[in-house]
């Protein structure tokens, strides 16, 4: 395989706005010296909703499972809104290649004359795609000679430090690694560039971060799922039948019966905390393993039930707070969530 490599390579640089970082018409708008020549932006469903003039180079969309609904009014609309993110393309719709769902937005957007559709996948690569062959992810996609050569981006070995300590690493970290490089080669920047800042890159707080180990049981936050198919992901990187489950608060209009089903394997038991706790119910309605309701009106939801998982590892497994819900209903933000679960982990003793 080709490796992609140049003597001198171009430096990327970039800023995130958008849905995080500083306003776009702030960034964008700049003159001085130090004005980005790039930008990365990340968009809510409530943002593309109301964006109509936006023309990126490249863009993606990760995946599509409920969320904002009650915002959004339905399924449809809250997809419609989402798939906004490839109209007006300019060279690279990006979008993970066992996904049908994001396959056909990307199938349906009225793009820029030029622009192509690229595959992504932890799996082997064809033409046209990026991939992973033999532990190194592999550019067959934007290269002079994809037909016959791929090009090097990374190891997966270079990304291991995004694992939580003493785990594997989660597939969803990887397909996120991916679609972050491709965006990179959609800009025309070198794979020792990608490979350098993916080796420097860490990723923030209260996403699968271990936050404590008490007694053989590991205390885990992912408070940053906000959502089911953040939590799934969640799950899908632990031992089966290890996880006592931290879940609950703004449901958004989701429901939970699919997620509970799926990864009904992962499960230990459940603790609930959260106002909204109807839609767990329905879910875990019939479930054989334990389930604990912290009380909605609780003063210290979070102490509670970390004290009440504590209860049910018994000595073993993994305390996973992955609430596939928003945080508003009983902390200021996701953030605080996470720090108050981290905090009561801190304070157990064996």
């Amino acid at each position: 395989m080709d490796d992609g490599r140049n003597p001198r390579p171009r430096r990327a640089g970039g800023r995130a706005i958008g849905n995080v970082g500083n306003p776009a018409v702030c960034e964008t708008s700049r003159t001085d010296e130090e004005a980005p020549q790039a930008f990365a932006l990340e968009l809510s469903s409530f943002q593309l909703r109301t964006t109509h003039a936006m023309s990126p180079l490249a863009s993606v969309c990760l995946n599509l499972a409920d969320d904002h609904l009650e915002w959004h009014g339905s399924r449809t609309a809250y997809r419609n809104a989402k798939a906004r993110i490839y109209e007006h393309t300019q060279q690279a719709c990006l979008y993970p290649a066992d996904d049908a769902v994001v396959q056909e937005m990307v199938d349906e957007a009225d793009v820029i004359e030029g622009a192509r559709a690229i595959g992504m996948t932890p799996g082997l690569p064809a033409v046209g795609m990026i991939g992973v062959v033999d532990g190194i992810v592999v550019d067959r996609a934007f290269g002079k000679k994809r037909w016959t050569e791929g090009i090097e981006l990374f190891e997966i070995a270079d990304i291991a430090h995004l694992a939580s300590a003493g785990a594997a690493l989660p597939e969803h970290i990887l397909r996120d690694a991916i679609a972050a490089a491709s965006l990179a080669r959609a800009a025309g920047v070198e794979p020792g560039v990608i490979r350098d800042a993916l080796r420097d890159f860490s990723s923030g707080g209260h996403r699968l971060e271990l936050v404590n180990s008490v007694d053989g049981v590991r205390y885990v936050d992912d408070s940053k799922a906000t959502n089911a198919h953040a939590a799934r992901a969640s799950l899908q990187a632990q031992e089966d039948r290890s996880v006592v489950w931290i879940v609950g608060g703004q449901a958004k209009g989701a429901q939970f019966d699919e997620l509970v089903a799926s990864q009904r394997g992962k499960l230990r038991s459940v603790v609930v905390i959260g106002v909204d706790q109807e839609p767990w119910r329905q879910a875990l309605d019939g479930i054989d393993i334990p389930v604990v309701w912290i009380a909605p009106d609780a003063r210290d939801p979070m102490e509670q039930a970390v004290k009440a998982a504590q209860q049910l590892a018994a000595g073993w497994g993994t305390v996973l707070l992955a609430p596939a819900c928003a945080s508003l209903d009983q902390f200021s933000s996701y953030a605080q969530r996470g720090e108050l679960f981290a905090t009561a982990a801190r304070e157990l003793h064996g």
